[in-house]
């Protein structure tokens, strides 16, 4: 279950299939996100692709010379586009990949257009998500619901996304989804209803245990996209952005013309995927190894070059230099931007009282280390809030709760009414009343206890202590625990056996950390393979832009959400 091969070996059989001779790549805009997250610039130039074009650039040349491989999502526009070039044709012959399930009238009415019999061939490439990484999957979907219903082009593009993945990865699942919410109930009905009328696309090899496909809400959890990271791939999400695996770097103090935007792709760089999930210390040390490495292997100014063989050998290697520089200073310029952040927000002494508020109960010294950071001038604005909004979720029920004099101190700050109004959003949006799980309280006694050996070993990483809820949730599943009074079937039938093909998908956006728990069972979990994907990936803005365009305090929708079209 690798999510990233799946849609490589898409692109690469569309290469393929082409045959030889010059080609020019034509996408929309979501397919060349789709493409450039699996495969850079330089790899798809050497299968013969030298051109990229988008469907709905207007002044793209005629080339005659060059056949044209089209993936595209199959939206009304695109078939119009379509449609236009067909009349029209710009390069000798057309082969056409639709991300997703065309239906009998498009492909009629592109047949008709296509007078001069210039298409070869259109099939069905199922690639129509990003895959962030091998585990991990997003549909780029920032405000998917408004209050508690769907968006309905939202619902129409998650079902899309989400069936698209199953057949990628071809699995015809058992579904499961979370009781408390209703956005759930729907996506997991919109999922099956596309099973059932497509069945003969889903009908795959049976296997013992049938696959599994878990739908969850991201307002059971609203304390995990709130937390500062401190493992690579999420930190450089929290305080830097990562889109598509790019970087903009362009407000780095004195940054170089060719670092302004740096791509972070464990495909293609290995200290990368060697570091992704490891924490802050850890890389800042890996960091200096690869540093040393760089110096003992870089070519030396004075090195003879008195022979041909020798030039030749220099040239040889040069590449691989160049390579391995580029490598290294852009990671000494991340990690660099990385830790000047972490100074100057003092992120490490915010980190500390974020995690307690997650993870321990002790409200009066809960309450005193939000006062006294409230109190520190160097505080962002940002950090500031969460840390109300943490203290409110935390002890949104508590009798001696001081949240109303916390929302005093923001003021006091100069805090914008705007963040002001997040803190009451986010109770409402992922508050006691909205959640279905337990999110909070250690019920129990078994939990309790764990809770008291946990605190008597002491704990490893003091910023590090947050297990996010998914990982309960994906271990009482494993453990065949988890309550269908909570999480029911959809359909008569439910697993007898043990799980071992897992899909979750988070509605309202996953998180990194996240990623890495799904990262961290697939490894300790022999026999259990387990795919994690959301509408979005979060940071703490982009979670709160979600949470603001779901609740009434949202106001106008966040710019570039909302417009996916439906399919037909």
């Amino acid at each position: 279950m690798n999510v990233t091969l799946a849609v490589k070996q898409y692109v690469s059989k569309m290469i393929e299939n082409s045959g030889p001779g010059m080609k020019v790549l034509l996408m929309d805009r979501e397919t060349t996100s789709i493409v450039s997250v699996v495969y850079t610039q330089s790899e798809i130039l050497q299968k013969e692709v030298y051109l990229f074009e988008r469907i709905d650039s207007q002044n793209r040349d005629c080339m005659k010379h060059l056949k044209a491989i089209c993936f595209l999502r199959p939206t009304k526009e695109n078939i119009q586009h379509l449609i236009q070039e067909l009349r029209r044709p710009k390069y000798s012959v057309y082969f056409i990949y639709f991300s997703n399930v065309i239906s009998k009238s498009e492909i009629k009415a592109l047949a008709e257009a296509d007078e001069q019999e210039v298409v070869t061939e259109v099939q069905e490439f199922y690639g129509d998500f990003i895959a962030v990484n091998p585990h991990l999957f997003s549909l780029n979907l920032q405000g998917v619901s408004r209050g508690r219903s769907w968006e309905p082009s939202m619902l129409s593009r998650c079902t899309q996304g989400l069936t698209s993945v199953l057949l990628a990865l071809k699995k015809c699942p058992m579904i499961r989804y979370q009781l408390s919410s209703d956005v759930s109930k729907r996506l997991a009905e919109s999922v099956k209803q596309i099973i059932t009328k497509e069945y003969e696309l889903f009908d795959f090899r049976k296997t013992e245990v049938p696959p599994l496909l878990l739908i969850l809400d991201r307002s059971d959890d609203s304390i995990t996209p709130l937390l500062n990271q401190w493992t690579y791939q999420a930190m450089v999400h929290e305080l830097l952005g990562l889109n598509n695996n790019r970087i903009d770097l362009s407000r780095v103090p004195g940054i170089s013309k060719d670092l302004r935007e740096v791509v972070l792709s464990a495909e293609n760089d290995e200290f990368y995927a060697n570091n992704l999930y490891l924490n802050f210390g850890e890389i800042g040390t890996n960091i200096k190894n690869l540093m040393e490495d760089f110096q003992k292997k870089k070519p030396k100014d004075q090195q003879k070059l008195e022979s041909i063989a020798d030039m030749k050998a220099f040239v040889d290697n040069y590449p691989q230099f160049k390579k391995m520089s580029g490598t290294v200073s852009k990671h000494v310029t991340v990690v660099g931007e990385l830790s000047r952040l972490v100074t100057e927000r003092q992120l490490m002494e915010v980190s500390e009282v974020e995690q307690e508020l997650a993870c321990q109960s002790d409200h009066s010294n809960a309450q005193q280390n939000v006062r006294r950071l409230l109190q520190n001038p160097r505080l962002s604005e940002l950090d500031a809030v969460r840390l109300v909004m943490l203290y409110a979720l935390r002890y949104e029920r508590h009798s001696s709760s001081i949240l109303p004099s916390l929302m005093d101190d923001l003021s006091r700050r100069g805090v914008s009414e705007r963040h002001r109004r997040m803190v009451q959003a986010v109770v409402e949006y992922g508050g006691k009343r909205v959640r279905g799980s337990d999110l909070i309280m250690a019920t129990d006694a078994v939990a309790i206890t764990k809770q008291f050996f946990k605190g008597l070993k002491g704990v490893e990483n003091v910023y590090t202590q947050h297990q996010p809820l998914l990982h309960d949730t994906l271990d009482q599943l494993i453990k065949g625990r988890l309550k269908d009074s909570q999480f029911p079937y959809l359909g008569a039938s439910s697993l007898r056996d043990r799980p071992q093909d897992i899909i979750v998908f988070i509605i309202g956006g996953a998180t990194y950390e996240e990623a890495l728990t799904v990262y961290n069972l697939n490894r300790s979990t022999p026999g259990v393979r387990i795919v994690l994907g959301g509408s979005s990936i979060h940071n703490t803005k982009s979670f709160l832009e979600e949470v603001l365009s779901t609740t009434s305090h949202g106001g106008d929708r966040p710019q570039g959400s909302g417009r996916h079209s439906n399919r037909r």
